[in-house]
């Protein structure tokens, strides 16, 4: 299959069975920032553990291993492109292989944080031409001609004639793998500028589009095991209750049911109970699962209303200072004492991820091993937290990725591999669990519904004064324990300019906590505090009664975001809006990525709110492929389209209700906006792009529709149908 396991070991052994290989890889002594290049041969010799590598045979073939997972975010593409640029190899003629999980080897392989090419992309530029390098030397060698006589084009080495009229003499990579595996990776090569790529920059077909289109590529679910069965558990509708008793009398009716029994996930620190119905197929197992009796025991803890959450969220906003993040100057006081100060409360909800492939994992326990092949962000966690709770050492647990169907963060969690591990150890065969998307939506982890109280003072048409709260669910304290941290996100989102042209400025957090499992959700906690920060930035620009760009540009000293609103401001039409319009604006920044948006608005016959129009200017600096960044901004505003006008995760005693998506509506192609995407062209490291699109979206729409209407949207989500 196109991505199958392998290990290096097993790739060496089977390369030499065919002839000799060229392997370069690179090792992390300290962090990815002081990477070593370094050949296999060394690393074998020395005890290195190399972290990524790539391979050349006899054949020309090229192999990389790609430590990262895929969930559509296009590291499967970007990867190669890098590398290819500087190898100066055709794109068709790499094949890409997924690396198994390993902290050791690759330094964390969790795909979050739209952090794989921001963090390795050097790496793999240098890792490249020093491939390229020793290519050159060694057809050098084999001509006895200089090095600098040669050149590198499409998986050839040329020579150079000098003076002469006859073709050059050339040598395929394949032919020069003997002789390049026993050179030194140099250190003196040079990579080349931005004006001389042929690849990176260019919008390029992805490698992995045809696996997804003719059925090839694998996914989670298409894992299969000779003798493996099939798991559907009914698990506790709540977290942290118990099973008190259970009836299987109806279940062992079905056809086809093996086993029956309890089990238990982690949950970072708490675990959630079930029964697991384990068949020859998943259809059994569904319909056994349907057919168990539980009764839980839920007593101990709360089981809040979505309305309760939020009525104490706001009344911890009122009451307490809560934590500090950032301050300077005197911000209270000035605030304290105006008489003419803005106080407003923002809400953002609880979301589901709504991944199109539901949860899943297949496992095979054997003895002290423990083998696991599914769809994860995050293998270095899902390696930890099974180690610790079944006992195994993290080289025997082997984590095998496979193509995610969508991810956003919450594929970067634990419980699902730890069940089906579970499961395997308990029914002594290899079994694969899977989600129902009733199942899915219904148990989270959820993206945390926050609350936001933002205070400031305008003076002489500019921010004399900022304070900004938050209460809501602090992820890191479900991963840490250590409840009276400060939320370490509590600014994600904020520009960080905004600290040099605001000289009292408060940001703080307001410790809150529910029974109700949170984690990461797309573009993290800038997704809700991207809709307080601009749309309050929004009502002080009203209050000063300054032009909404005009007054983020006064506040911002910095020539990248000022080249960037002058971009949005061209693109858009921003100063030549008419009557009728409602044009809004919001600047956010994440993952080392700054994006602004403007939203255009009207209203229709019927009275709801249309948008006409979305303009995205990204400024990510260094970039890979143009359109994967566009898919991946496209993605973000259907996604925060979804989460600001249509759906939220409600509660009632505790419970999330909305099951499926007929209650849980999400945005369908007829509800999308025209987007026009622009990418700022620079010389900047890079940044992240999966996510930075998502946070300005909310704000820059309800700003747009204040502008139309003169109403306040300070609470998601609303619907355009009745604003």
């Amino acid at each position: 299959m196109n991505n199958k396991q392998v290990s290096r070991r097993d790739f060496l052994k089977a390369s030499a069975v065919s002839g000799a290989v060229f392997s370069l890889g690179f090792y992390l002594p300290g962090s990815a920032n002081n990477a070593e290049i370094i050949s296999v041969a060394e690393a074998e010799n020395y005890g290195i553990e190399l972290n990524a590598w790539i391979h050349i045979e006899t054949s020309g073939k090229v192999t990389i291993f790609s430590h990262r997972s895929e969930m559509g975010q296009g590291v499967y593409q970007a990867i190669p492109q890098i590398i290819a640029e500087e190898l100066e190899v055709n794109l068709a003629d790499i094949h890409v292989v997924f690396a198994k999980g390993n902290l050791k080897r690759y330094g964390s392989q969790n795909t979050g944080g739209s952090s794989t090419i921001r963090e390795f992309y050097k790496i793999l530029l240098n890792l490249g031409a020093s491939a390229r390098e020793m290519l050159l030397q060694a057809a050098a060698g084999s001509w006895g001609v200089s090095k600098s006589e040669c050149y590198a084009q499409g998986g050839y080495v040329f020579h150079k004639p000098s003076g002469r009229i006859e073709s050059p003499k050339r040598l395929h990579y394949g032919q020069l793998v003997e002789a390049a595996s026993k050179l030194t990776p140099p250190k003196d090569y040079v990579l080349k500028k931005r004006s001389e790529y042929k690849l990176v920059g260019k919008p390029l077909l992805r490698l992995d589009t045809p696996f997804k289109t003719n059925g090839t590529a694998v996914f989670g679910m298409d894992k299969v095991l000779p003798g493996m069965l099939y798991a559907a558990v009914e698990r506790n509708p709540r977290l942290r209750g118990k099973v008190k008793s259970f009836d299987d009398s109806q279940t062992w009716k079905i056809p086809g049911i093996k086993h029956v029994i309890k089990v238990k996930m982690v949950v970072f620190d708490t675990y959630r109970e079930g029964i697991a119905v384990v068949a020859d197929s998943t259809w059994a197992a569904m319909q056994g699962k349907k057919a168990l009796k539980i009764e839980w025991d839920d007593s101990g803890f709360e089981h809040l209303n979505s309305e309760e959450i939020y009525k104490r969220q706001n009344l911890a906003l009122q009451t307490q200072e809560g934590l500090s993040f950032k301050s300077q100057g005197e911000a209270s006081e000035i605030i304290s004492a105006s008489a003419n100060k803005i106080d407003v409360v923002y809400e953002t909800p609880y979301q589901y991820h709504g991944c199109m492939e539901p949860m899943n994992c297949t496992a095979y326990y054997q003895e002290d091993k423990l083998e696991i092949w599914g769809p994860t962000q995050n293998p270095d966690m899902v390696q930890e937290y099974i180690s610790k709770d079944m006992n195994i050492a993290k080289e025997k647990i082997i984590v095998n990725l496979t193509f995610l169907g969508g991810g956003f963060g919450r594929k970067s969690f634990m419980d699902y591999p730890h069940e089906a591990a579970v499961i395997s150890r308990q029914i002594k065969a290899p079994v694969q669990v899977v989600w129902t998307r009733e199942d899915d939506a219904t148990q989270g982890p959820f993206r945390p519904g926050i609350s936001y109280r933002c205070e400031g003072v305008i003076k002489d048409g500019k921010i004399d004064a900022f304070k900004y709260r938050m209460a809501g669910q602090n992820n890191m304290h479900w991963l840490t324990g250590k409840k009276d941290a400060v939320n370490g996100s509590t600014s994600e989102g904020f520009l960080k300019p905004y600290y040099e042209t605001i000289k009292n400025l408060s940001i703080r957090d307001v410790p809150f906590a529910t029974p109700i499992p949170t984690m990461w959700w797309r573009s993290v906690y800038a997704s809700t505090n991207g809709f307080a920060f601009e749309s309050f930035m929004d009502e002080l620009a009203a209050d000063a009664g300054r032009d909404p760009l005009d007054f983020r540009r006064a506040h911002l000293n910095d020539e990248r975001l000022h080249l960037l609103i002058d971009k949005m401001e061209n693109v858009s039409g921003w100063k030549d809006k008419k009557k009728g319009e409602g044009y809004g604006t919001a600047i956010t920044e994440c993952f080392s990525t700054t994006v602004g948006e403007v939203v255009k608005v009207s209203r229709q016959a019927d009275g709801s709110i249309k948008i006409d129009q979305v303009w995205v200017v990204m400024d990510c600096g260094w970039y890979v492929n143009p359109d994967t960044i566009r898919a991946q901004i496209e993605g973000s505003i259907v996604m925060g389209l979804g989460a600001a006008t249509m759906h939220e995760v409600r509660f009632i005693d505790g419970k999330a209700v909305d099951t499926n998506f007929s209650t849980y509506q999400m945005p369908r192609i007829t509800d999308i906006p025209p987007i026009q995407i622009h990418i700022m062209e620079n010389d900047e490291v890079a940044g992240g792009v999966g996510e930075p699109a998502l946070p300005p979206f909310a704000p820059a729409l309800t700003n747009a529709i204040f502008d139309l209407t003169g109403k306040r949207i300070r609470k998601l989500p609303f619907s355009l149908a009745s604003v």
